[in-house]
């Protein structure tokens, strides 16, 4: 049923091919772009959808352009995606517009069935055109209100006018002050036209200037461009000495290094070695400090026990003999405490 009306109306319309329903049997988007754009012309003539269906991007445009065309001027929404698949399902989508132009030539009082192939296709429902007189008539309409102001103003100018204007006739007309006028806008046309030659002689000049500019640059560059390939092709005599010194830089570079880190040890061990000097040092001088407390201690203590000896007179030879001992081990002890007292 949907095929059948869609080719009854495509027929009553006017469309100048036959259309059956085996077209639509596989994908024919070149039949269905014919007819869209058959339909969009209908609507408007002066549309500028682009007919180019060669290529893929092409197709996805125009599908777009008719989609776009359709919703903003007569108010319906195709689906592009059945549109673009050219088969059953674009018969439905094409009908959505067959239905609005049959049901617009029915309101118009023509009839399907009496209405011949010839009168259909001199039927016409140019919508499109309508909406450009409207647009041609407000733009009019504009243009007369604003020259009606601007003719109303100089209607009231025309008091002052018409005594210029009378003047101006009634005066007679002088020849050679009229020849004189035409002779000054002559030369000032002929000076206009001298500097315009001027001018373009000087824009030759310049011309003639810049093309000799440029081929000098030019060859400037290509003798800059042959010398830079000829430094780079030859190699530097002083380049094979310049490497052999490289080389003997990374070795005395490495051997700085390796000298440097034995010195810092070196310097490391020195400093820890006189730390532990001063440190044994620091301990002798309190060693001999202790001793030399101590001995004076004894010193006092024999002294002591001497005053006690020499205050008990009345003793015995023998006892007496006892004391000389003492005397003398006091005495050994004296010279030894001095001694040490001198080291």
């Amino acid at each position: 049923a949907c095929f059948s009306d869609f080719t009854e109306m495509m027929r009553a319309l006017g469309y100048p091919r036959l259309i059956s329903m085996e077209n639509f049997h596989t994908p024919n988007f070149m039949l269905v772009s014919e007819v869209l754009l058959w339909l969009v012309k209908r609507y408007e003539p002066q549309t500028d959808i682009p007919p180019d269906v060669e290529t893929e991007q092409d197709r996805v445009f125009f599908i777009k352009a008719v989609a776009q065309f359709m919703a903003t001027k007569a108010h319906i929404k195709l689906n592009t995606k059945k549109l673009y698949q050219a088969d059953g399902y674009a018969v439905k989508e094409l009908l959505k517009v067959t239905s609005v132009l049959y049901g617009a030539m029915n309101t118009k009082g023509v009839e399907r069935a009496d209405v011949s192939e010839e009168d259909s296709s001199k039927f016409k429902f140019d919508l499109g055109s309508k909406i450009a007189d409207l647009k041609a008539a407000r733009q009019l309409a504009s243009e007369i209100t604003s020259k009606g102001a601007s003719l109303y103003d100089l209607l009231g100018k025309e008091v002052e006018l018409r005594e210029a204007r009378t003047e101006s006739i009634a005066r007679p007309l002088e020849i050679n002050e009229a020849e004189k006028m035409m002779k000054i806008a002559v030369d000032c046309v002929l000076e206009q036209v001298q500097k315009t030659k001027d001018m373009l002689n000087n824009v030759a000049l310049d011309e003639a200037n810049l093309e000799a500019k440029i081929e000098k640059r030019k060859l400037e560059l290509e003798r800059s461009q042959k010398r830079l390939q000829t430094l780079q092709s030859v190699r530097p005599a002083f380049m094979d000495e310049y490497e052999k010194i490289e080389e003997q830089l990374q070795k005395q570079y490495s051997s700085y290094l390796e000298k440097f880190r034995n010195l810092t040890y070196m310097q490391q061990l020195l400093d820890d070695h006189r730390q532990t000097e001063q440190e044994m040092f620091e301990e002798a001088a309190n060693m001999l400090r202790l001793m030399q407390n101590r001995l004076k201690e004894e010193e006092q203590h024999l002294l002591k026990s001497g005053n006690n000896d020499d205050s008990d007179i009345d003793i015995r030879e023998d006892e007496g003999s006892d004391s000389e001992v003492e005397d003398r081990q006091i005495m050994k002890q004296r010279t030894a405490t001095e001694t040490l007292l001198q080291g």
